[in-house]
């Protein structure tokens, strides 16, 4: 009798085991799906202007949301005046550096005409600076755009796609030695008094939040200072002044 019982018990664990097992494995492959979820491209008006925020791993995510913020705001008519869309190199899944999953709306090799190109940056530009399908996108789109705006340490890619020769550029604080070390045809602001720069098609910010800054600064050239006024209360940044 008592093998009896010991047997069944055994029986009982081994299925629950197994059980556990197809359970823990069903949860591992619903994950690995959902990281490969295949991108659906973001439609867009194609009688609006484009604005396309560069994404990659580890990207900080105040200069994505900064820009997508600020141009995907409607006027005070209610109409949007921008399509705004993110792009990157590969149809996957993105990581911010502060943990936040980005599916990019297109692929670098597939996007509508760009108006403007926002490039940000993470705490390795090393990583974006030697990937040679980004610095060459950007040098692609340097000759259609009418802005470029990089914010923080994304003017190192800027630096290195060679297109802002001659230029003036301002980076994160603390950075303006190093930009200035590596690219020497860039003419660094200096980034402990200057917080946005703009020259000629390229504007630069400090990043982080001083990206909202930039930000508006170019939606004021694109539209108007009314318009500007409008987002900047609409989104509570008058507040903050």
């Amino acid at each position: 009798m008592k093998k009896i019982t010991l047997l069944t018990l055994l029986t009982f664990l081994l299925l629950s085991c197994s059980e556990q097992t197809k359970n823990n494995s069903e949860k591992t492959i619903n994950t690995k799906t959902s990281k490969q979820e295949k991108m659906t491209e973001k439609l867009i008006n194609k009688n609006l202007p484009t604005i396309g925020i560069l994404v990659f791993d580890g990207v900080i995510i105040n200069e994505v949301v900064a820009p997508l913020d600020v141009f995907s705001n409607p006027d005070i008519q209610g109409r949007h005046l921008f399509n705004v869309i993110t792009i990157a190199a590969e149809n996957k899944v993105y990581e911010s550096a502060q943990g936040l999953r980005i599916t990019p709306d297109y692929l670098i090799n597939a996007i509508p005409n760009l108006k403007v190109l926002v490039v940000p940056s993470s705490y390795n530009p090393s990583d974006q600076t030697s990937n040679k399908k980004l610095v060459d996108f950007v040098k692609e789109q340097n000759k259609t755009t009418d802005y470029i705006a990089s914010h923080c340490a994304g003017a190192f890619l800027i630096g290195e796609s060679g297109i802002a020769d001659g230029k003036e550029i301002v980076t994160y604080c603390g950075g303006g030695e190093s930009l200035q070390s590596i690219y020497p045809n860039i003419m660094v602001a200096d980034d402990n008094k200057v917080s946005v720069v703009q020259d000629g098609k390229f504007i630069s910010s400090n990043g982080s939040l001083v990206s909202y800054i930039a930000s508006f600064d170019l939606l004021e050239k694109l539209t108007s200072l009314d318009h500007r006024k409008f987002v900047e209360k609409a989104i509570l940044f008058d507040r903050l002044k």
